[in-house]
């Protein structure tokens, strides 16, 4: 059963730095399907980062591209995301999710197994 459990959310002041991690429990899926959503209040969900299906690529959305990084540790079964130069229209909840199939990670709608979420809030 996949179980996804983010991390690492909280409050920042723009200009600074948080990471988020993932991690399955269960241990079923591998990190390289696994990739970053993003909801905030009033605009739909928007992919931030993830993973080709071989693992050998990584995708950041055009709106975060140079602040913030995805990356694994397969021992551990985790994934981060590496937030720099935060600002305030960052803030959302950000989830961790997990596809199925081979599908573009670019794309929130692939995504079938989701976790909680964590909150991130940038003030300005």
């Amino acid at each position: 059963q996949v179980q996804l459990v983010e991390s690492g959310g909280g409050m920042v002041q723009a200009g600074g730095s948080l990471r988020l991690s993932c991690v399955d429990s269960g241990r079923t899926v591998s990190t390289d399907n696994i990739g970053w959503v993003r909801h905030a209040p009033g605009k739909e969900r928007e992919f931030v980062a993830g993973f080709s299906w071989s693992g050998s690529s990584l995708y950041h959305a055009d709106s975060v591209k140079s602040r913030f990084t995805i990356s694994r540790d397969n021992a551990k079964n985790m994934v981060y995301l590496q937030m720099n130069s935060l600002k305030p229209e960052d803030t959302a909840v950000y989830y961790c999710a997990a596809r199925k199939l081979r599908l573009t990670p670019k794309d929130e709608g692939n995504y079938d197994y989701w976790g909680q979420g964590t909150q991130v809030t940038v003030s300005s």
